[in-house]
């Protein structure tokens, strides 16, 4: 038992200070478990309120593609400039540091490859290892309109239930299939549906056209895909324009790992990202660190 000699008549109540009761920054999260947003604050960087993903899981479906050979020589330098690392569980414990300070958003669907009908995912991680791993986020992929889209619905709703519980959040990556119209209704579907059913953010792909319903009509933060690679001004260009039409970030895989100086360009995004950079600025400090690199 402590002992009580020696303590003092507490003085200070500051009775003239008002209680703070201050709202979260992110989108849709303030009624959230103050485990869950402080995870989405590792995520979301507290000062900009947004984010840049670093997505490596395409292995999981794709296998060694091309810049993921080697995790852990082509990615692991890369980590200290994301905000975040989107990655499968093997990966993660066979080539990722263990010190790594980063937040990680650990895939957790799948059960399909390139060779068969990749919409017939399931879960395939128990809540419990993600909690082992000390992850930030856990997503899981959604295809709203394809022949598998009551399965992968349910298996956010089973994922989500079980994120509220442990205070993980759940972020839901809407598929698109090579036979669907990408277009702004349909992105506004699948987002709306995945927010409705509880995920704490979604992952989507930007279009030139009504990007910005999207994100107003989600009530929760949205990142864009970063998808095939694109020449790095184009990139930059997309990452711009999605963020001024309401993104909270981007989860970008290949337009960094598979670009010649993949540093540069995720320094670059991070310009437009977090400082509001226009693309044409970006450029030019992504071609100066390229030169410099040489």
């Amino acid at each position: 038992m402590a002992d009580i000699d020696g303590t003092n008549e507490p003085k200070q109540f500051f009775t003239d200070v008002p209680p703070t009761s201050e709202g979260f920054y992110l989108k849709g999260s303030n009624s959230l478990d103050w485990g869950m947003k402080n995870r989405l604050s590792r995520i979301f960087n507290p000062v900009s309120g947004k984010t840049v993903m670093l997505a490596v899981d395409h292995g999981y479906f794709l296998g060694p593609t091309a810049g993921l050979e080697r995790i852990d020589v082509n990615i692991v330098p890369l980590i200290p400039y994301a905000d975040t690392l989107m990655i499968t569980r093997g990966a993660l414990r066979t080539m990722v540091p263990a010190d790594t300070q980063k937040a990680i958003v650990l895939r957790v669907t799948g059960g399909a490859s390139i060779l068969t009908d990749l919409s017939n995912e399931d879960l395939a991680v128990d809540i419990e290892d993600a909690v082992r791993l000390n992850v930030c986020a856990m997503a899981v992929q959604v295809y709203v309109g394809s022949e598998h889209e009551h399965q992968t619905l349910l298996s956010m709703t089973r994922m989500v239930d079980m994120g509220l519980r442990y205070g993980i959040p759940t972020l839901a990556v809407t598929a698109v299939g090579k036979e669907m119209v990408r277009d702004a209704k349909y992105f506004r579907l699948a987002t709306r549906i995945c927010a409705e059913l509880g995920a704490q953010y979604v992952k989507t792909y930007y279009i030139s056209e009504g990007f910005e319903t999207v994100t107003a009509s989600c009530p929760v933060p949205i990142v864009i895909a970063g998808g095939k690679k694109l020449p790095e001004i184009d990139a930059l260009t997309m990452a711009y324009r999605a963020i001024q039409e309401g993104a909270a970030g981007v989860d970008m895989g290949r337009n960094i790992f598979q670009s010649v100086a993949p540093i540069a360009m995720l320094k670059a995004v991070r310009a437009v990202v977090h400082e509001n950079e226009t693309p044409e600025k970006a450029f030019e400090l992504y071609t100066t660190l390229k030169s410099e690199k040489k």
